[in-house]
C-alpha cells in the first residue's frame, strides 16, 4: 500500500460505489473483514432488479459481518454492512438514517454513486472513506469530489485490476485520489482504519 498517505483517524462510514465488474470484487473484499467492525459499511452499485437477491444472499452467506438490506428510514450504525436496493437512490440523513429516493436515474442509474457519496459527505464529512470500484460509465467522480471537499479519504480500484477501467480511470483523471489500489490493497487499507 502506498506510504505517506492522509489516514483516517475516527472513521464513521465506509462507503464503496461501484458497476459492472465491481461484484467480484466486493466478494474479495467483504468476506475478509473481521466482526466487529468499528464504522459502518455501505455498498452502492448499479444492477439489474434481478440481481437484488443474488448480491444480498452471498454477502449474507460469505461476510462475517452481519448484512442489512436497506430500508426506507433504517437506523446507520456501527458493525454492519449495508446495501442499496436497485431502483432507488440512496440518501444519508442528518438523524443517522438512511432514505430511498425515487427521482429520475442520473447516469441511466438509480442508485446513482454520485447522489450517495454526495449525501454521505454531506452528513460524515471528514469521517467518511469513499471506495470507487470497477465500472463503465462516469458515477462516482463528482461524489469522490465532494468527498475530498468535505475531508473526508477517497480510494480508487487501480484501473489496471478492475474488470472494467473506465469508471476508476475517469475519478483520477478528474480527482487526486488519496489512494489507488488493487483488491487485496483495499482489503488491507478497510482493515487498517478498524482499530483492534
Amino acid at each position: 500500500m502506498e506510504e505517506n498517505k492522509r489516514i483516517i483517524k475516527d472513521c464513521k462510514v465506509v462507503i464503496i460505489g461501484g458497476s459492472a465488474g465491481s461484484l467480484q470484487v466486493l466478494l474479495q473484499i467483504l468476506p475478509f473483514i473481521e466482526n466487529p467492525i468499528s464504522f459502518a459499511i455501505v455498498i452502492v452499485v448499479h444492477r439489474k432488479q434481478s440481481d437484488e437477491q443474488t448480491l444480498e444472499a452471498l454477502l449474507a452467506l460469505k461476510s462475517q459481518v452481519k448484512v442489512i438490506d436497506v430500508e426506507d428510514k433504517v437506523a446507520l450504525k456501527p458493525g454492519f454492512i449495508y446495501i442499496a436496493p436497485s431502483n432507488y437512490h440512496l440518501l444519508f440523513e442528518k438523524e443517522k438514517t438512511l432514505s430511498l429516493d425515487t427521482s429520475e436515474k442520473i447516469n441511466y442509474s438509480r442508485p446513482t454513486i454520485d447522489v450517495s457519496f454526495e449525501s454521505a459527505a454531506e452528513i460524515y464529512g471528514s469521517a467518511l472513506v469513499g471506495i470507487l470500484l470497477s465500472g463503465s460509465n462516469s458515477d462516482g467522480t463528482i461524489g469522490m469530489k465532494a468527498i475530498q471537499n468535505a475531508g473526508g479519504i477517497t480510494v480508487v480500484q487501480n484501473p489496471v485490476s478492475a474488470e472494467m477501467s473506465f469508471m476508476p480511470n475517469n475519478a483520477i483523471l478528474h480527482t487526486q485520489p488519496d489512494y489507488v489500489l488493487n483488491t487485496e490493497e483495499i482489503l488491507a487499507f478497510i482493515k487498517e482504519i478498524n482499530p483492534d
